[in-house]
Order: C-alpha cells, then structure tokens, then sequence
C-alpha cells in the first residue's frame, strides 16, 4: 500500500532533506533533535518510511537514514510549498521576514498544487524565499548554491549575502537591524584563530560589526 503523506511524515521527509545536504545519511538522534521528538519514536517512523511502497527513505541501524528518490521529490514538493508561502506571505500581505515560517509552517501540508501554481504565477516564479533560500522548481528540481557560510571566509574577502538559514524570530530581527540581509555587500576585517570571532564591515556604507559563530554559521555568502 502506498503511504499516506500525513503532516507528519511530510515534516519528516523535509527534516531528512535538511540534515542530508551534505550528502552522508542523518542519525536518528539528528533527526529526534530536529523535530523535537524522542530518538526512539523517530527509529520507528523511519522503518515505517523505508518499508512504504516506494520506500520513502533507506535506513540501516547505527548507519543513519537518507531519502529515496521517491521520498526526495516528496520532501522538495513540501519546501517548495514552504518557501513559495514565505515570499507570498511576505509580498503580498506585508509580513515580514521574522513571522512568515511559522504561518508557511501550518499551510504548507494543506494548500493545492493549483494554489500553489497561482502563487508562484502571481509571484512571477520566484527563485528564493524572503531569507534568499533557494525555491524547488516546478519540476522539483532545487536551483545550484554556490554559497558558503560566513563563518568560512578570510580577513580581507569580500562577499555578497546570499541566503540566511535561520527560524528563530528574535536571531532574524538582530540579523535586519545589523543589515545582514540578502544582497547585502560585506567586508572581512580579521578573524580570530582561536574564537572564530569576525570583525567586518556591513552595507554599501560598511557598518562595523564583531560577531561569532552562533550568527556567521547561519549566513551564507558569494563570494565577489
């Protein structure tokens, strides 16, 4: 019998998605923290995804779980859901960049695909959401990102704001204030060896900024 993608199973699909970028399988315990869920109830959603007609995930005990190419357009159909509701919520019924993830949060998983080809028309398709994360086509196929993390770069580099992965509403208005928004130029100053702590300039009018990891692990950059 095919699986039924509740809610539930579509936030999963998605977390898997997520956790698996990097191409090695994600642990159960990964996966319980980022659902907020006990390791034990997630090992037995994954053997209930991998035993699906198709199977939705491939699993294997003490090795990790990644997603099946059926389960991989499943997880893409929900993101493009996600992040098509964000710019939407954001163009059109003037939210800003802090409140839409959790309103996309509850419509993701109920909106049509006719709704969702309206949307993306009324948008005139676009290719990232509001905090610049890139959209999953209509074919679902999700657009090349070339970007790196801030946290990567070299006193003297300079560098374009391409995407910030963050949710939390209170990181997401530190992040306006300083400027550290999509598009935004920057400029590396120093960086220390031993704290990762950088020193840089923000905006065409380089606002000075000293920040660590917990913000330059979540703001992904192009290089100039």
């Amino acid at each position: 019998m095919t699986e039924a993608l509740t809610d539930s199973i579509q936030d999963y699909l998605k977390a898997i998605y997520e956790l698996t970028q990097d191409g090695a399988p994600a642990s159960t315990n990964a996966l319980a923290g980022r659902l907020g869920i006990e390791p034990a109830s997630v090992t037995g959603m994954v053997q209930r995804l991998a035993a699906a007609h198709p199977p939705l995930v491939e699993y294997r005990k003490h090795h990790g779980v990644k997603l099946t190419p059926a389960g991989r357009r499943a997880a893409l159909e929900v993101i493009r859901h996600h992040r098509l509701l964000e710019a939407w919520l954001v163009k059109a019924l003037g939210y800003s960049w802090d409140e839409v993830h959790v309103e996309a949060e509850k419509l993701e998983h109920v909106i049509s695909e006719d709704f969702e080809e309206r949307i993306a028309a009324a948008l005139g398709d676009p290719l990232w959401d509001p905090h610049g994360e890139p959209i999953p086509t209509s074919e679902l196929v999700m657009p090349s990102d070339g970007s790196v993390p801030l946290e990567t770069l070299e006193a003297g580099q300079k560098a374009t704001v391409r995407r910030v992965y963050a949710q939390d509403r209170a990181l997401l208005r530190h992040l306006e204030e300083l400027g550290l928004i999509p598009a935004a130029p920057v400029e590396i100053l120093q960086v220390s060896a031993f704290d990762h702590i950088i020193h840089l300039k923000i905006g065409a009018k380089g606002r000075p900024a000293i920040l660590g990891p917990a913000i330059t692990s979540r703001v992904f950059v192009e290089l100039s």
